[in-house]
């Protein structure tokens, strides 16, 4: 069965630009109120993306907070209960992407990247259950973004794609845990769908030849996918690969 999830709340991590933007802004589009969370980003980047969303109609805040730390995740979630006083939608979308072979890695890069890309998200689905439960009915949609090392090996982001595989599993154990208390939870595994900054245009569409649809995606086809399963009751421990179908070889 399909949601109605005008009015609801959501809490989308690292969505002052890139794709946790586009993420808050879809979802803002479907009529839902969003706390955006970030932490690097500048205040004026914050408050273009803040205005973007309101101007959908909707009322949005924002919290700056390190979510690699318990304290972090206790400050958004105090600013979450103070601004709306509940919770329907959780996205963990922030994430930390640094590229290292396995020898490289450092044990401090280590332990940074699966703060951020694995603690965060746990320490987030922990701290969203009680305001879940709350709802009436009870219930809420956990979403997780995962990338291409949650399903295959990553020679060059070696430490991220381990983080990534961890927050997929963290994805189908919560989903498992959860689901009795109508909390859903589901993955998204995005291709090629965003240039990084430092690489060319050139280089970003020789990229997506090897995609068999030979065309890169956009962050707007990841964000339609959360609002898609955030919207549908039946969906719960599942893993949704928005890829062109570049995983097929």
């Amino acid at each position: 069965m399909r949601i109605d999830i005008r009015d609801q709340v959501a809490l989308v991590t690292g969505s002052a630009h890139r794709v946790g933007k586009a993420i808050a802004l879809e979802l803002a589009r479907s009529g839902v109120h969003i706390l955006v969370h970030y932490n690097s980003a500048a205040d004026a980047v914050v408050a273009q993306t803040l205005a973007e969303i309101r101007a959908e109609g909707v009322n949005a805040h924002g919290v700056k907070a390190d979510i690699s730390r318990a304290e972090g995740v206790e400050q958004v979630f105090a600013a979450l209960e103070a601004q709306f006083g509940r919770l329907n939608i959780l996205v963990n979308s922030a994430s930390n992407f640094q590229k290292r072979r396995l020898l490289d890695v450092t044990l401090q890069e280590w332990e940074d990247t699966l703060r951020i890309n694995v603690t965060a998200p746990f320490l987030c689905t922990q701290a969203a259950v009680p305001l879940m439960r709350r709802n009436t009915p009870p219930g809420g949609s956990i979403v997780n973004l995962c990338d291409f090392g949650a399903v295959q090996p990553s020679l060059e982001y070696a430490h991220h794609g381990v983080s990534k595989a961890a927050l997929h599993m963290l994805s189908q154990t919560s989903g498992l845990a959860l689901g009795a208390e109508n909390i859903r939870v589901n993955a998204l595994v995005p291709g090629l769908v965003l240039r990084p900054p430092e690489m060319s245009e050139e280089t970003w569409q020789q990229m997506a030849q090897h995609v068999p649809l030979r065309r890169p995606g956009s962050a707007e086809d990841v964000a339609r996918a959360v609002v898609y399963l955030c919207s549908e009751d039946w969906l719960n421990g599942v893993t949704l690969r928005i890829d062109g179908g570049e995983l097929l070889g």
